[in-house]
This record gives structure tokens, sequence and C-alpha cells, in this order.
């Protein structure tokens, strides 16, 4: 095991830090400027990559609604664990809201879609075009409803899907598939030219932007909202994925695919959502810094398991 584990760290982590140090460099010494990048990203090479995938991925209905069940399950466990621990400790109301959208979403786009195809191959990548399509409208929904109930209408949340690009080419994607219809060959190389550049533009932009997080200075009163997210995200969210997944009956791929996009550091989205709503945003930053930093060696021990 231990050089199944050396493998991961060299054949996976290994080429996944090169573009995130990259980034961290560049912000901090040439101020690298994000959001034109993230621009790019939501807006072109997001959907390319998932236009990609699921215009050729190898998945079952079976597939589908097994994912789907899964994700809903696993948001259920861990919101109910946020909250368990929330009432525990006392926290007040903006870190509770701050320690549940810690503990509920994870970097399973920007981070966990480059990780994902370097370990488990294309097919690997197959079966989480799913899952990453339903966190999406997850945290553009339940996520806002997470981080300020007060302000949360359908219209929103209607509004806050349907303003992602990405949902379009998976709707694209299904209709093709579907209607059998073929598409050009130039059209296609295109896309898969957009879909290559994903990988290297998401992880030099987590750099950069885990750089700027690392500049925030935790104040001491939220200690113990800081370490209650980070023991949900590190150490909870693992059980709560086994638990989830052998009561929905995955196996295979989909089982390894899925536990380990379940135990990827915090979401960067959510220090957006914190920072918008008061959900403790400085809280949020952290646990997401440090949750980044300690998936570096954790996730190689999870990954060889799993496999």
């Amino acid at each position: 095991m231990v050089m199944t584990i050396y493998e991961t760290l060299l054949q996976v982590i290994l080429p996944l830090t090169i573009p995130v140090l990259v980034g961290a460099l560049l912000a901090r010494y040439r101020q690298l400027d994000t959001k034109p990048l993230l621009t790019l990203y939501l807006y072109f090479l997001s959907p390319a990559i998932l236009l990609d995938t699921l215009l050729t991925a190898e998945i079952t209905l079976d597939d589908v609604y097994k994912t789907l069940g899964f994700s809903l399950l696993n948001l259920i466990l861990l919101w109910a664990l946020a909250l368990g621990l929330g009432r525990l400790l006392k926290l007040p109301q903006q870190e509770q809201a701050g320690l549940t959208l810690v503990s509920t979403f994870t970097n399973s786009v920007n981070y966990g879609l480059p990780l994902v195809l370097l370990a488990f191959g294309q097919l690997g990548l197959d079966k989480v075009s799913v899952y990453v399509i339903g966190q999406m409208v997850i945290v553009n929904t339940i996520g806002i409803y997470f981080a300020a109930r007060s302000h949360f209408s359908v219209k929103q949340a209607v509004r806050s899907v349907f303003a992602l690009p990405a949902i379009y080419a998976a709707l694209f994607a299904f209709a093709v598939r579907s209607l059998d219809i073929p598409l050009p060959e130039g059209l296609v190389g295109g896309i898969s030219m957009a879909a290559a550049a994903y990988s290297p533009v998401v992880l030099v932009v987590l750099g950069a932007q885990m750089m700027n997080v690392s500049k925030v200075k935790l104040h001491p009163e939220m200690t113990r909202a800081f370490w209650a997210g980070m023991s949900a995200r590190l150490l909870l969210s693992p059980v709560a994925a086994l638990a989830a997944l052998y009561t929905m009956g995955i196996d295979g791929i989909l089982f390894s695919v899925l536990f380990i996009l379940s135990c990827m550091p915090v979401a960067v989205n959510s220090v957006i959502l914190a920072e918008r709503f008061e959900a403790s945003p400085t809280m949020v930053a952290k646990c997401i810094l440090w949750s980044t930093l300690i998936s570096f060696p954790l996730l190689p021990v999870l990954i060889s398991l799993v496999h």
C-alpha cells in the first residue's frame, strides 16, 4: 500500500500541484487577477468539459439514478452533522451558516475533476459528470439557502441555476445523445480542445485563490467553528459518504469516484456565498485553505484504499 500511495503522489498529486503552485506564485508576486479567468472557466471551459464528457460518456440510467440519490442522501447527512455540531458548540447563527457551507460543499469541480481524470482515467470522469452537474445545481439553490435563509426565494433559485452555462451544455448533450444527432468532426474537435484547457486554468485559479485566502486573519472567537468545520470536512464527511454509498448499493468505479469527490476539501464557492450573506466568511476562508493543503497528502491515501 505504501508503494501505491507513493505512486499516487507522483502520478496524480504532483501534476496537480504544479499549476496550483504557479497560480499561488503569480498571485503573490504578480497580483494575478482571477476574475477574467473565473469568467473564462464559468462561461467557456466548464460547459466545454461537461459537453465533451457527456457526448461520449459511458453511463447508464442506473448510474444516473444512483448518483442523484447519493448526492441528496449525502447532503442530508452532512447537513444533519453540521446542525448537530453547531448546536453542541452553541455557535452563533452566522458561524452555524458558515459551518454548514464548510461541511456540505466540496471542491468537486475545479479540483475534483482534474483529480478524477488523473486518478481514474476517462471512465472515472464519465461516471462523475452527472454528479458534477448535480453539485452545480445544489450549490446555486440549497447553498444559497444554507448561507442566507431569510434572503432565499424559489425565484432566486431558478434564476441562479439557469444562469449557469454548464446546465445548457448538459441539456444539449443529453438531447444530442437521445436523438442520435451526428455532430461535425470540426465542432467536436473544437469542444475537445477547449475541454483540454480546463484543468490547468482552473488549478491556476485555485492556487491564486488559496494565496489570497492565506492573507485572511482568523478571529480567536471563531476557533471553535473553524475546528468544527475542519473535523466535519476531513473526518466526518468520509463516514457520511460511505454510509450513503452503501445505502444506495453503489459499487465499482462509481463507488470510488463518488467517495473521493465527497472527501474533497471545502468548495471555493463557499466563501463567495459566505461573504455575500455574512455567513462567517473568515472562518470559511481558513477552512478552504487548510482543508486544501491537508488534502494533498490525504487524498493519495484515500485513492489507494478505493483503488
